[in-house]
């Protein structure tokens, strides 16, 4: 199966650091996995998920997404792409507060030029799929932590991306709330949606993923996990 996503000896240094964030990584992210990145605070993972995104470009190495080279696309050419084929949800959710829930889900499908009345009908799809439809007129102040974090990720599906990035999705949330949250994405992944998501948390990446990347110091140090493991993992989860 061709890899969705292929990182091939991806270094990222930032200006002033003598110590590069990601060193010479290689990775690749088949269509329909879902992958923990793991690793303590400073480890690289949440530069990997940027370089994922195109928020970072890579001093060194090359980055495809959907045999895309990213790495290579001006601003404006990356603005599309995350818009296209990438999602991303952030552990504090990142809603803009000014804008009822239904906006805030409704703003990247308007920003990638979906027709308004097309648009319309994937919020309230996205708003009933994750059971938020009676907040859509409510403003991300009068939220709780998982509505918020149900918003988030309605705002990351709108477009309908080829893959999903989520940094810390239950960092932020209580236990209860975290495992919600936790369900959700791997009913997601079991629909189809491509995860790669960054969590401290072993629990989490080995309840809801199919494998794990450990990074430490910018570099891959481990993988636990199966690279198609579906047929056994994901099945023992039911």
């Amino acid at each position: 199966m061709d890899a969705l996503v292929h990182i091939n000896d991806v270094t990222k240094r930032y200006d002033g650091s003598d110590q590069p964030a990601v060193d010479g990584i290689t990775l690749q992210i088949a269509p329909g996995e879902a992958v923990a990145v793991m690793g303590p605070s400073g480890s690289g993972k949440s530069t990997l998920l940027n370089l994922i995104a195109g928020l970072d470009r890579p001093t060194n190495g090359t980055i495809t997404v959907a045999g895309r080279r990213i790495d290579r696309l001006s601003e404006t050419g990356m603005a599309r792409c995350r818009r296209s084929q990438i999602g991303m949800i952030f552990q504090f959710f990142n809603l803009l507060d000014d804008l009822t829930v239904a906006d805030n889900i409704l703003l990247p499908a308007q920003l990638a030029g979906m027709p308004r009345v097309q648009a319309r009908a994937r919020v309230a799809e996205l708003l009933d799929a994750l059971h938020i439809e009676r907040r859509a007129d409510a403003y991300p102040g009068r939220l709780s932590g998982g509505e918020r974090q149900r918003v988030a990720i309605a705002r990351a599906l709108v477009n309908r991306p080829l893959v999903l990035l989520a940094d810390e999705p239950t960092g932020a949330l209580d236990t209860a709330t975290g495992e919600e949250i936790g369900q959700l994405l791997l009913d997601l992944n079991r629909s189809g949606q491509t995860l790669v998501m960054v969590t401290h948390n072993p629990e989490l990446a080995a309840r809801y993923t199919h494998r794990a990347i450990h990074l430490l110091d910018g570099r891959i140090t481990g993988r636990t996990g199966d690279m198609f493991p579906m047929s056994r993992t994901a099945e023992a989860r039911r």
